[in-house]
């Protein structure tokens, strides 16, 4: 039986591993499975670039907003070492201007003592499809992002602000691509999500019920099952 391929899990904004932690559960059983944090570099391509330094010679990717973004980066780059692409909440274009204005003045909250406030209107509570659950998801959202801290948070959005518009490395992708989508995320919503999966050769789009942004916290189980098969499924396009 052929080793399964190692699986790279790349958190989104001001995410730790805490955020995949029923994804690693589960995927460990099979196959090796290591987080790397985007928190080193300016851009999305000192990011990406700093992925490929650390990883396996060949590998699946796994994404979440932020993460997505460098994901594509790494495919971008360096294609022929990746086995299989998930995009989770992902946003394929670029920041535009009003987006990024109000980055600016998370940014200047973040820097004056106020990080868990810019945060919050980065994932208002609105975000998370769930009422029952919500309160515990914010709580471990505001944890992560604690931790990480303010410089982190500023990389990180300057990233974001300067990311570049994905739909021509999404044209040049030939691996199997899986995205997945809350149904109810109002922040990229799923029309947006199921564009990327018309521009590759070899994607499809699966909706996640009952989830919004925050797919990993919101439906750790539904998440895991999906990768898994996912993951399991043949190298060949569709």
């Amino acid at each position: 039986m052929p080793i399964a391929a190692p699986v790279l899990l790349i958190p989104g904004l001001m995410c730790d591993a805490r955020l995949f932690q029923h994804q690693i559960s589960h995927l460990s059983r099979n196959r090796a499975v290591h987080v790397v944090l985007p928190i080193h570099g300016n851009t999305i391509e000192e990011m990406s670039q700093a992925v490929l330094e650390t990883a396996p010679t060949r590998f699946a990717i796994v994404g979440f907003g932020l993460g997505a973004q460098v994901a594509l980066d790494v495919i971008r780059r360096d294609m022929a070492r990746v086995s299989k692409l998930v995009l989770i909440s992902a946003d394929p274009l670029g920041e535009t201007p009003k987006a990024s204005a109000a980055r600016d003045k998370r940014m200047i909250l973040a820097l004056t003592g106020r990080l868990a406030q810019a945060m919050a209107e980065e994932i208002p509570a609105a975000a998370l499809a769930d009422p029952v659950a919500r309160d515990a998801a914010l709580d471990l959202i505001e944890d992560m992002v604690l931790a990480l801290g303010p410089e982190v948070y500023v990389r990180q959005c300057r990233a974001l602000q300067r990311r570049r518009d994905q739909q021509k490395t999404l044209l040049r992708i030939t691996v199997p691509a899986l995205i997945l989508a809350g149904a109810l995320d109002p922040l990229v919503p799923v029309r947006r999500q199921s564009f990327m999966a018309d521009l590759m050769a070899s994607a499809r789009v699966q909706v996640i019920e009952g989830a919004g942004h925050v797919v990993p916290i919101e439906k750790p189980q539904a998440l895991s099952q999906a990768l898994e098969l996912f993951l399991a499924g043949p190298l060949v396009l569709r």
